[in-house]
């Protein structure tokens, strides 16, 4: 039985299986930095920080799930555009209700609000999900041993949960963090895109993290007010304290 389950899994251990392990873990966590900032975009919508936190964690596991069965089915979905073409048209469809939704009272926040916790975990999932459309192909390219990539993608899933987390705190911190990060799910969109239409049009992936890494550079370069963040903090943990009580 276990044999069976080893062949399906292409469970074969070598030396090289560490070595390339750790190669895509650091890619999974290179690729993420984008994914986390939307999804920590996503969540603050709830404008609830112990809610917010739920949502990251449940979501999350929900897209570990759809993860795991786009890898397993990624050599069927390669063969269809139209799944690349959704995951764009999503995406872009995220960056559109972003930049023309209304600002908040804080004048920094201006992506849609939530109102309950199940309004939030499917679009944290269907995001995830699209970004996973390019960064499943990149995983498989480096290696064709099945539980090298679930392995790797499993550590990734759990960076990218504890890098949202930052990110959700950074928000609150930097001015321009949000717009950055959804300029950069704007370009993960319109790489799918490219895709579609033309592949020898994509640009390759170091272009992408180079500009990636160049607009959250700008992302971070100012700050909110110091004031405005220390009483931010304090609700927080406010919020925290209370909800432990409940």
């Amino acid at each position: 039985m276990l044999d069976r389950i080893f062949d399906y899994l292409n469970f074969h251990f070598s030396i090289e299986a560490p070595i390339v392990l750790l190669v895509l873990i650091f890619l999974e966590a290179v690729l993420s930095a984008d994914n986390a900032i939307a999804l920590a975009a996503i969540a603050q919508g709830l404008e609830d920080k112990n809610l917010e936190r739920q949502a990251l964690n449940i979501g999350l596991v929900v897209a570990y799930v759809l993860r795991i069965t786009l890898l397993l089915t990624a050599t069927w979905v390669q063969q269809f555009w139209q799944f690349e073409l959704l995951g764009a048209a999503y995406l872009l469809w995220l960056v559109f209700q972003h930049f023309t939704s209304e600002e908040g009272e804080d004048n920094q926040h201006h992506g849609p609000r939530f109102s309950s916790l199940w309004q939030v975990i499917p679009i944290i999932a269907l995001t995830d999900l699209a970004f996973s459309l390019d960064s499943v192909t990149t995983a498989i390219a480096v290696s064709n041993e099945t539980w090298l990539v679930i392995t790797g993608t499993t550590i990734g899933v759990v960076t990218l949960r504890y890098m949202a987390g930052l990110f959700i705190r950074w928000l609150d911190e930097f001015f321009y963090l949000e717009d950055a990060g959804y300029i950069t799910v704007a370009l993960v969109g319109l790489r799918l895109l490219l895709k579609v239409v033309n592949d020898s049009l994509v640009p390759p992936q170091w272009f992408m993290i180079t500009a990636i890494a160049l607009i959250l550079s700008w992302g971070f370069s100012k700050r909110t007010d110091s004031e405005k963040i220390e009483e931010q903090h304090k609700q927080e943990k406010t919020e925290v304290i209370e909800g432990s009580r409940e």
